[in-house]
């Protein structure tokens, strides 16, 4: 309810200052403008569930997009191995897919999806993609993939993505999903937040018996040349310092 209170109160704000820049009579005389500020309001206050709803949509549409390896492809068997025992992790049901793209990246979603690409996995040992997906998992055990979601919401609300009467949430258009996904791209996570990811990561691989070293290699891969070479702006630009993290992750496995 607090974190609630905030982002509706963030949406009063934005009220008063839409309301001083253009006048409040200018404002509420206005039916398209009222209606974005409805809009605005209702994705602040917006519940879990609901952004849960949200990101599913979102996620079907990625998959939509995107090439996904089949069942049968040599990537999604793979992963498969990799991950058969992690459908469940710490009370959280995830499930996860393969893009079949030379993009160096993964991500994971409020709703427990995780996503990998294919470029990432040739670029990662066994171990090293299992503590990439640790990571992953801990922004959604840690909230913070909804969160996220809950500010690219936010900062689409003005393109009708607020919630029906009913309380449930309308069926997204592909442009409103469009305009999400964009948000979502230009919202990356803080970097107390990567820690703290790193930090769950580092309890997986040592809750399973993974070597956590291999989240150091990994890192190293991100910082090197290797990656550099093989599309990794785009994994770079939502986890930075990749150096800096390895020598994190080696400093912990000395006990520092």
């Amino acid at each position: 309810m607090k974190k609630h209170l905030i982002a509706a109160m963030f949406a009063a704000t934005m009220l008063g200052t839409a309301a001083q820049a253009g006048g409040l009579d200018s404002l509420l005389g206005d039916k398209n403008k009222m209606g974005a500020v409805s809009d605005l309001v209702s994705a602040a206050t917006i519940s879990d569930s609901d952004l849960k709803n949200v990101t599913q949509q979102y996620v079907a549409s990625s998959d939509k997009k995107e090439k996904v390896a089949p069942a049968k492809d040599k990537y999604a068997k793979r992963l498969a191995k990799l991950v058969a025992k992690h459908q469940n992790e710490d009370g959280m049901k995830l499930n996860f897919k393969v893009y079949l793209s030379p993009t160096v990246n993964a991500f994971a979603t409020a709703d427990g999806s995780v996503r990998v690409y294919s470029g990432l996995m040739d670029l990662m040992t066994d171990d090293e993609l299992r503590a990439v997906i640790g990571h992953e998992i801990g922004h959604v055990k840690l909230t913070h993939s909804l969160n996220a979601m809950r500010t690219a919401y936010l900062a689409s609300a003005g393109r009708n993505l607020a919630a029906s009467q009913g309380g449930g949430i309308k069926q997204m258009a592909e442009s409103d999903l469009g305009a999400l996904s964009e948000a979502l791209l230009n919202n990356s996570f803080s970097r107390s937040q990567e820690t703290d990811a790193d930090d769950y990561g580092f309890a997986f691989m040592q809750k399973h018996k993974y070597p956590p070293a291999a989240m150091e290699s990994a890192f190293r891969k991100l910082a090197g040349d290797g990656g550099k070479q093989t599309g990794l702006d785009a994994m770079l630009s939502t986890h930075p310092d990749p150096e800096k993290r390895a020598n994190r992750v080696k400093d912990k496995m000395a006990g520092k």
